[in-house]
């Protein structure tokens, strides 16, 4: 998985981005939840990185249910249930804060995720991440359950970071990818 270092340009884009969204926007002043929130969004710009779950079949999940079914049939509790769960929300948060119209445009075509709550799932995949760190990592065991608890917060805040870097690019119309 990429996950740019702070220093990466991209990064710094993202990190003053949300930092400034949530701050000034939302009034969130979380350093830890915006350091995450702008990982995310550094991560997620590789498509790859998205879609980087396998199947049982070998094959990448692209869609939320089949990432909840494979998270389901894992070893409880063990580090690969984790990391799925934790995908599972990183994934609802970022269709549901970046881009809530393709979800629009996932349920007008119909397909298993088609009646799926994707912040119902994202904030219930944080939760279970939340309780699988709450031993072995504390701190980052707090940060998931507040991604739970504060979801929609965060999808808000990540739709004000993606109008901020629209008006970035104001020669392009709004929707064009950041990365062109």
């Amino acid at each position: 998985m990429w996950d740019p270092p702070a220093e990466h340009p991209l990064r710094r884009l993202f990190t003053g981005l949300t930092e400034h969204a949530f701050f000034s926007y939302l009034g969130v002043a979380d350093p830890p939840l915006t350091d995450y929130l702008s990982s995310l969004l550094s991560r997620f710009v590789h498509f790859d990185t998205v879609h980087r779950l396998p199947g049982s079949d070998g094959r990448p999940l692209t869609e939320l249910v089949g990432m909840v079914l494979e998270a389901e049939q894992l070893p409880p509790g063990g580090r690969m249930q984790r990391e799925f769960y934790r995908h599972v929300g990183d994934f609802a948060l970022f269709w549901t804060g970046v881009y809530p119209e393709a979800l629009n445009r996932t349920r007008a075509r119909g397909g298993r995720d088609a009646l799926v709550d994707y912040t119902t799932q994202g904030k219930r995949g944080y939760l279970l991440t939340s309780r699988m760190d709450a031993s072995t990592q504390p701190g980052d065991a707090d940060l998931f359950r507040r991604l739970s608890e504060q979801f929609e917060v965060c999808a808000v805040g990540l739709r004000e970071v993606r109008r901020e870097w629209e008006e970035r690019r104001p020669d392009l119309p709004p929707g064009t990818p950041l990365i062109g």
